[in-house]
């Protein structure tokens, strides 16, 4: 597989990366995207799941994983969503090109009625798009380009 290799990585891997994972996989198919949680919940936050498909993407396929599976393996990006990620993110010595982090409020933890819990799923899923399509745009989707011409040049050698 020579595709361009992104983990992102959050605390639970129920709600913010897997928004993340769902929208960059939107924006390019042919990329090998993967989200992780340093404390996995092993599900996903079902008004995560809503509102993702409220923008026409489904990730309800997607399985909240425990980042150490991916430990072993060398990755193009690692993106760290939340700050807690950030902070016990587990090192990837030598086997991460490119390390990034956008800092995202766990709308899981937020109180009220539901219509302001919903708004605020909505408020950081908007956000994620956001700042992922800027990351695509400018970092991923140049390098992708370079990969795949790279590729098509290198199988003649």
């Amino acid at each position: 597989m020579n595709k361009l290799k992104i983990l992102i990585l959050c605390t639970g891997n129920s709600c913010r990366s897997q928004m993340a994972h769902g929208f960059l996989q939107s924006f390019d198919k042919d990329l090998y995207i993967r989200s992780a949680g340093t404390e996995a919940t092993g599900k996903l936050n079902d008004k995560a799941v809503a509102v993702m498909q409220e923008s026409g993407i489904d990730i309800s396929h997607h399985t909240s994983d425990q980042v150490d599976q991916y430990l072993n393996d060398t990755w193009d990006y690692v993106i760290t969503v939340c700050g807690d990620a950030n902070e016990i993110c587990p090192a990837f010595s030598g086997k991460v090109k490119h390390r990034l982090h956008i800092g995202f409020e766990d709308p899981s933890l937020v109180h009220g009625t539901d219509e302001f819990i919903m708004n605020e799923f909505r408020r950081t899923r908007d956000e994620i798009r956001n700042s992922f399509y800027q990351i695509y745009i400018e970092q991923i989707k140049p390098k992708s380009l370079f990969h795949e011409k790279t590729k098509k040049t290198n199988r003649f050698f």
